[in-house]
């Protein structure tokens, strides 16, 4: 079965109320980690083959997994404190072998249709899909010309354009592309498989939401408690 790749090691400086005492992917939205909401999503399309990638505060993770039993396969792997996106991934090439995996963010709930994810991936056989989201809309938009407004739509998300949403799907050759620990995954590697037409989107245009300050956690609060 086609295994899971999540990044779960980074710092989370932007919601630091939480991060101080624990890593973000623990931060609970409706009294349960993000994390495992993440891996309920996957486990519902039946990918149940789970391996994150650990780093700042892992111990706070791996004593969950030890307390909390699921019936998935999970493992928990150290990726160094100050590993980048791309180096977390590189540094589980022996584990990941020669197959196309799953790759996505410890802090990003989308209700994205992964079956449907994995088969636009083989039917474009490149070797990286990404899922492209619209950006929850913040801001009301307006055009102005001189002070004059010509146009004023209420939080508009299609003047948004699209942006990476994470949800990946990506073929092993991938991992060449990534130099050492220093790496982003999201510069050189993803820059340069776009260069060689190597990268695809899948538009997601339903439900997406990252977590990267308290505004989002409270927002995804709220849309749980009402689900």
């Amino acid at each position: 079965m086609t295994k899971v790749v999540i990044l779960a090691g980074g710092f989370g400086t932007r919601i630091s109320d939480y991060t101080k005492t624990i890593p973000k992917p623990m931060i609970k939205i409706n009294n349960k980690p993000i994390l495992v909401h993440i891996m309920e999503h996957y486990s519902r399309y039946g990918y149940k083959n789970f391996y994150i990638a650990l780093g700042y505060k892992g111990s706070v993770i791996k004593n969950y997994f030890k307390r909390n039993k699921f019936d998935w396969n999970i493992k928990l792997i150290d990726t160094g404190l100050n590993t980048m996106t791309g180096g977390r991934l590189k540094r589980m090439k022996k584990i990941l072998g020669n197959e196309t995996f799953f790759l996505t963010y410890g802090d990003g709930i989308s209700n994205v249709n992964i079956k449907k994810l994995k088969k636009f991936h083989k039917s474009k056989n490149k070797m990286v899909t990404l899922t492209a989201v619209r950006p929850p809309a913040r801001f009301g938009a307006l055009k102005l010309k001189g002070n004059k407004v010509q146009y004023f739509k209420e939080k508009s998300k299609m003047d948004e354009g699209w942006i990476n949403g994470g949800f990946f799907v990506i073929k092993p050759e991938f991992l060449k592309y990534i130099k050492n620990d220093k790496t982003f995954l999201e510069r050189e590697p993803l820059e340069k498989v776009t260069r060689i037409k190597q990268l695809v989107a899948y538009k997601h245009k339903g439900f997406w939401q990252c977590m990267d300050t308290k505004r989002d956690k409270d927002k995804l609060e709220k849309i749980f408690k009402k689900s």
